[in-house]
C-alpha cells in the first residue's frame, strides 16, 4: 500500500511572547554625589562639544558685534534693507545667558524683559506692542544699532550685547566688565567668570536712560543686576517707516 504523507502540525500558541532579556542600561551608575556630578559635568561637555560642531558660526558686524539670523526676512532682490537713519518698528527680548550658551549667541536664555512678545504685564497679546525707534540714534544701545543693519522686514536676528555696548556708562571707572579694561577683580555670571573684569557701582554705571530700557520696577532691578554682564538680544523687524 502507498505511504500517506502527514503534514507536520503547526501547534498555535496564544499570548504574548516573552519580553526579550534585558542588555541593561547604556547610561552610566553613580553611587555617590561626586560621581553624579562628574558624569553630569561629562554629559554637558558632550553635549557643548556637538553643539559646536553643529552650529553655525557666527557672523559679525562692521562694528564688531557678533549675531545669528534665526529667521529670514523679506527675501525679495528689491526688499529694503535697514539703513542707518531709518525709522524701525521692533519687537525684541532682552536675555540672560543661559548655561549652554558657549558662543555668547546660542542655547536657550532666560527673558530679562521684552516688547511685542505678550510677555509683559501692559501686554494683553503678542505684537500688542512695539518698541518704535531711528536707527543710529545716541538713545538707543549701540549693539542694537549696530545688529539692525542691513536687516529686513520679519527678520529675526539675535546678537551679543557686551556690558560696553549696553547699558553701561562709557566711562573708566566703568570699564571693568566682560571685553572690558578693568584693573582686576571679578564679576560672576550664572556660568562664567571673567577674571579680568571688576564690579562695578551699580547707581553710577548703569545707564538707564539708554533703550530699551524696561518699564517695570522689577524688570529693571534685574537689569541692575545685570547691566554689567554680557546679554543676548533678540529682535524682529515689524516694519520700516
Amino acid at each position: 500500500a502507498a505511504a500517506i504523507a502527514v503534514p507536520p502540525a503547526n501547534a498555535l500558541v496564544k499570548g504574548n511572547a516573552p519580553p526579550p532579556k534585558s542588555k541593561g542600561s547604556d547610561k552610566l551608575k553613580c553611587t555617590n554625589v561626586e560621581e553624579c556630578q562628574a558624569q553630569a559635568e561629562l554629559r554637558a561637555d558632550e553635549e557643548r562639544r556637538l553643539a559646536e560642531e553643529n552650529e553655525v558660526p557666527a557672523s559679525v558686524t562692521a562694528g564688531g558685534t557678533r549675531y545669528r539670523d534665526l529667521e529670514d526676512g523679506n527675501t525679495d532682490r528689491d526688499a529694503r534693507l535697514v539703513k542707518d537713519g531709518d525709522e524701525v518698528q521692533l519687537y525684541y527680548k532682552v536675555l540672560k545667558l543661559g548655561k549652554r550658551s558657549y558662543d555668547g549667541i546660542s542655547g536657550e536664555g532666560t527673558v530679562v524683559f521684552s516688547r511685542g512678545y505678550g510677555l509683559e504685564d501692559d501686554e494683553k497679546k503678542p505684537f500688542d506692542k512695539s518698541f518704535d525707534t531711528f536707527v543710529g540714534s545716541n538713545s538707543n544701545i549701540p549693539a542694537l544699532n549696530d545688529a539692525l543693519l542691513g536687516m529686513t522686514v520679519g527678520q529675526v536676528r539675535r546678537f551679543a550685547v557686551l556690558p560696553q555696548k549696553g547699558w553701561r556708562r562709557p566711562t573708566a571707572a566703568c570699564d571693568g566688565g566682560p571685553g572690558g579694561k578693568g584693573t582686576g577683580g571679578e564679576i560672576r555670571t550664572d556660568y562664567v567668570v571673567v577674571p579680568t573684569a571688576t564690579m562695578v557701582e551699580q547707581e553710577a554705571c548703569f545707564d538707564m536712560t539708554k533703550q530699551p530700557f524696561p518699564t517695570a520696577y522689577a524688570q529693571q532691578r534685574r537689569m541692575a543686576q545685570r547691566f554689567d554682564q554680557s546679554l543676548i538680544m533678540e529682535v524682529q523687524v515689524a516694519s520700516i517707516k
